[in-house]
């Protein structure tokens, strides 16, 4: 078998990933040099503690999984069962966290509510002021700005994957056949369009305007080395307002009691924070929907995620080396883990994991390749 991939993010590769692992052919084609978007803006977490219980969750644990394994195999992916912590300042915190601990599902994720002194234990470069902590297990990370790289010189050796790198897929022609803006034709037996967030162009002619996947726009930075390890990824108790697992009576209560901060509201903020091997620190982020996007990043998020850092670590943040901003792709529908759809005879289209795309894109690749019998 021949596959047709476009696109060269995350969830493009891994589909590259799983059609060289069976045995197939894959011509891997991108529109830029190499993946420039929100496969390479992120944090680089694979994070499950947050997910929706039921089929998000287990597509977050496959993923989690698969990621381990590949991770054995490619070491340029930087992969890390390094688990995560939520420091809990207040009474509502912690009511939200001993709820999500009772989650019929929550040895699955690895929940476990810590002391303050526990979670130290776990993370000694925590030194701030708070109560308790939600640890996770099962949470990890790699390195989101060489991840692709990594897989494909691996993808490379195999002898039976193609990078086209700069070419941009102008027209579907055929049966599982597209053509680039080169004039070439790619021929093969399936097409997969992992265009992450380019919605427009050749996306929208051949799915009309109702695609039930939206744009969403964050910021993020990165600082200078900490000097020290940061031995898990750190979140804080914003983070509840926004995964679905951690809805309950009690986080309605610390909505209620305890109000988002309102530059946090008003970008619709959390932290979540994770080490890379340089020993710097990718710090975000932002949630914005309203279109058109704004083109410029604004200072206030940043100040607001510095001061929340800084409570946590007891400690001044390092400089700030780099600053962006990022779109991917969401399902309108939420509760969706990814959208996955037949756009013309042997070409299929999958996008819009949202902020899950790092964390499940090896699972949502291998669910494609068994439904389509690759």
């Amino acid at each position: 078998m021949r596959v047709i991939v476009v696109g060269a993010g995350v969830v493009g590769t891994m589909h590259a990933w799983h059609a060289v692992s069976r045995g197939h052919e894959v011509v891997q084609i991108e529109r830029e040099s190499e993946a420039r978007g929100a496969s390479l803006r992120n944090f680089g977490q694979i994070w499950v503690s947050g997910r929706a219980g039921g089929e998000e969750l287990e597509t977050a644990l496959r993923a989690r999984e698969l990621w381990q394994g590949i991770g054995e195999r490619v070491s340029g992916l930087g992969f890390r069962p390094c688990g995560s912590l939520t420091p809990l300042r207040t009474a509502y915190e912690v009511a939200v966290a001993e709820a999500a601990v009772a989650r019929p599902d929550a040895a699955a994720r690895g929940y476990k509510l810590l002391t303050a002194d526990e979670a130290r234990a776990v993370n000694p470069a925590l030194r701030g002021a708070f109560t308790a902590a939600l640890w996770c297990e099962r949470d990890a990370a790699v390195e989101p700005r060489t991840a692709q790289l990594a897989l494909k010189e691996h993808l490379l050796a195999s002898g039976r994957y193609t990078f086209l790198g700069g070419r941009e897929v102008r027209e579907v022609v055929g049966t599982a056949s597209v053509r680039d803006d080169h004039g070439d034709v790619h021929t093969g037996d399936a097409v997969i369009l992992a265009t992450g967030a380019w919605l427009g162009g050749l996306v929208r002619e051949l799915t009309g305007p109702e695609l039930p996947v939206r744009r969403v726009r964050l910021q993020m930075m990165q600082t200078d080395p900490l000097g020290e390890p940061l031995t898990t990824s750190v979140a804080d108790a914003d983070s509840f307002r926004y995964y679905p697992a951690y809805w309950s009576e009690a986080l309605d209560a610390l909505n209620a009691g305890q109000p988002q901060d309102p530059v946090a509201a008003e970008h619709r903020m959390q932290l979540l924070m994770v080490q890379r091997r340089d020993g710097g620190l990718t710090i975000g982020d932002t949630h914005a929907y309203e279109h058109p996007f704004a083109f410029d990043t604004v200072e206030e998020p940043y100040e607001h995620l510095t001061r929340v850092v800084e409570a946590f670590l007891g400690r001044p943040l390092p400089r700030i080396r780099h600053r962006w901003a990022g779109v991917y792709a969401q399902c309108t529908d939420t509760s969706r883990v990814v959208h996955r759809q037949q756009v013309r005879d042997g070409v299929w289209l999958v996008t819009g994991p949202g902020g899950r795309g790092m964390t499940c894109s090896p699972a949502i690749a291998e669910t494609t390749a068994d439904q389509l019998g690759w």
